[in-house]
């Protein structure tokens, strides 16, 4: 389970970095298509990250759960229902955001 600890932390970690860099402004990182209809650039930013955020979150607390249960199945198991769980919950937040800020999805 420590390498999948590990895979973890440098996923979310990467994830994490990048919903810092968009809540801060930069909205390029943002494919300029879902930014078609946004009139409030800085407000959508700040959800958007706050969204990836949100994603970053379960791989981080999804390594954690399997860092601290070094060889129990059902931690194991509870490790990717963390991971499964809270991703779709970041993805739900950011489909929120894009139906607020661009109309839609896509």
């Amino acid at each position: 389970m420590l390498v999948y600890s590990i895979i973890m932390f440098l996923a979310g970690g990467l994830i994490l970095a990048l919903g810092i860099a968009v809540y801060r402004g930069k909205t390029g990182l943002i494919h300029e298509y879902h930014q078609r209809n946004v009139s409030d650039k800085a407000a959508y930013a700040k959800a958007f990250g706050k969204s990836v955020i949100a994603v970053a979150a379960a791989p981080l607390s999804s390594g954690i759960i399997a860092l601290f249960a070094i060889s129990s199945r059902p931690a194991a198991i509870a490790a990717v229902a963390v991971l499964i769980a809270g991703t779709a919950a970041g993805f739900g937040c950011l489909i929120a955001v894009q139906n607020k800020f661009n109309g839609g999805i896509f």
